[in-house]
């Protein structure tokens, strides 16, 4: 590696442009590598310089010694005679000043060139990775294009051209089937500075992604910013809401997004693999921003809770399960989306919940109904929550101005105790169930065959009605606390729900090896031949009724 030889303005000139790196770093590279390759000679107590030397394109390196009468160090030091021989010029005043000399690379030998040679190598490997990195840290936030490489530890391995970038696998959608030599769009999330180079860190489930996509698909996002994304809540692979406004109100923010004849947005689709995407009209008003957010579902009325910053939701009994979404999908994408805290309620169990209020407070006699009504719209339901509201909030009420707040309270507390020596005979009753439940769940998992509805002695079209209604085995029906219900999902009459019940009690004992029992008289003579009637008519007259009860 003969550096002196070569003019080294044209190398430097070619390797920059090729490498896109700035000259001065290529020059600051040569410069080390002759000082490296110089001191191997020398040795590490000899004081080196190297230049570049643009005129004549060559680096030059200078070995620097004091002068000195008498030489005690000659790897720092020369005597004034042997400086002279070098320098004629230099006179007894020149003691004590450093002497540069010019060394020639061939002194170094092929061992130190070789080295040089590394350390060049290196400072430009350095120099295109501190490009790199800074180029793609000041696209964090972007998307980019690259082709799928291969897949390391669940990682998948994106080559961007210049540099490979990874996908992680919590960044990765599960839907999504990638395979290498895929070409894929992805969000770059960070950009690290490790010791092997830049780490580009990209995302396929950020719901920036999702923004980006639609800003290069949009014109008046990108170019005039007519069209803006005010929220965005994604759940990658299944569904993404956006929420956009327009700065002009002859532009539809929707339908910019959408375009002709939805090309826009199955762009977006597409690049997404199907995911689906909603795009809802932003709205100041945050009542008919959810409602938009709820959307395909129709909204009957909304109740807002500014104080715990929720909203309730009224829908038709028929649009409920459209407004929550599978799994609670769509609800939860519209709370994300505004902020707000949502819960859906259909009307007939605000009806439902609207009699239940009105029955606890109408044991209050001190109470009209326009003043059940009044507490009932200010979110006192109950007897219990009564008491707990303060009497001055009482007072501030729409007629309550004037009553007798302490006499309300009272007459409350009184009620609210009866209510609770009934709702703890509820709790036992409830415990003494859920321990009677887990049994039968261990004693289903122990007798499965003999407690399925196959190995029960009633005609197959009664047990095809069980199943239908969704009793898939006898403990289903035994745990049937409504025997109204089990008969008219059997169309039977009530005496043969009672009877059915009975005869799997018997069945559950006998495989428990203790008694089960079952709260309800026995049948009647008159019911059991009722419940014989009955069985004779669908086909199967060897059933035997008697009146035991279980």
């Amino acid at each position: 590696m003969e550096l002196t030889r070569l003019n080294l303005n044209d190398v430097l000139e070619q390797v920059g442009r090729e490498k896109n790196i700035d000259p001065a770093v290529l020059i600051e590279a040569l410069e080390a590598a002759m000082v490296s390759a110089a001191r191997k000679k020398l040795g590490l107590q000899s004081d080196l310089e190297a230049r570049y030397n643009a005129e004549i394109g060559e680096v030059e390196v200078f070995e620097f010694r004091r002068i000195v009468k008498a030489v005690e160090n000659k790897a720092t030091e020369i005597s004034l005679a042997d400086a002279l021989k070098l320098d004629p010029a230099l006179t007894e005043d020149a003691i004590g000043e450093d002497l540069g000399i010019k060394l020639s690379s061939e002194e170094f030998g092929r061992i130190a060139a070789q080295n040089a040679k590394q350390i060049i190598v290196q400072r430009v490997r350095d120099a295109e990775r501190s490009m790199v990195y800074a180029e793609y840290k000041s696209r964090q936030g972007e998307t980019v294009t690259g082709t799928v490489r291969r897949f390391e530890r669940r990682n998948i391995v994106v080559d961007l051209g210049r540099v490979e970038a990874v996908i992680p696998e919590q960044e990765q959608v599960s839907k999504e089937n990638i395979r290498p030599g895929d070409r894929i769009v992805a969000y770059v999330v960070d950009v690290l500075e490790v010791s092997r180079g830049p780490q580009i860190i990209l995302s396929r489930t950020h719901p920036n992604l999702v923004v980006k996509l639609f800003e290069h698909e949009v014109p008046e996002m990108s170019e005039g910013g007519i069209v803006v994304i005010e929220g965005v809540a994604r759940e990658a692979g299944f569904r993404t809401k956006i929420a956009v406004s327009s700065k002009d109100q002859d532009v539809d923010p929707v339908g910019a997004c959408v375009g002709m004849k939805g090309s826009r947005v199955q762009a977006v689709v597409q690049e997404l693999k199907g995911e689906k995407i909603d795009i809802v009209p932003y709205d100041k008003d945050e009542a008919r921003f959810v409602c938009s957010a709820l959307a395909p579902a129709d909204i009957s009325r909304v109740l807002v809770n500014e104080g715990e910053h929720a909203m309730r939701v009224v829908v038709p009994d028929d649009q409920l399960s459209l407004a929550i979404g599978k799994r609670g999908q769509n609800v939860r994408l519209a709370a994300q989306l505004t902020g707000w805290k949502i819960d859906i309620c259909s009307e007939s169990k605000l009806n439902q919940e609207r009699e239940q209020a009105f029955a606890s407070l109408s044991q209050m006699e001190a109470l009209s109904e326009i003043q059940i009504q009044t507490l009932y719209n200010h979110g006192i339901r109950s007897i219990q929550m009564l008491i707990n509201t303060a009497p001055q909030l009482l007072k501030t009420l729409p007629g309550f101005a004037d009553v007798a707040i302490e006499e309300i309270i009272s007459q409350a507390q009184g009620a609210g105790q009866s209510n609770e020596n009934e709702k703890a005979t509820v709790h036992d009753q409830a415990r003494l169930q859920a321990g009677l439940l887990l049994s039968l769940n261990e004693l289903l998992q122990k007798h499965s065959e003999e407690l399925s509805l196959n190995a029960l002695a009633v005609p197959s079209k009664i047990k095809a009605l069980l199943l239908e209604n969704f009793y898939n085995d006898m403990v289903d029906v035994y745990l049937e606390s409504n025997p109204e219900r089990l008969a008219k999902a059997i169309s039977a009459p009530l005496s043969v729900a009672h009877w059915l019940k009975t005869e799997i009690a018997e069945q559950l004992s006998r495989l428990a090896g203790k008694q089960i029992v079952l709260k309800n008289t026995a049948l009647s003579a008159q019911e059991n031949e009722e419940v014989k009637s009955f069985f004779e008519q669908n086909g199967n007259d060897d059933v035997v009724t008697d009146n035991t009860e279980v």
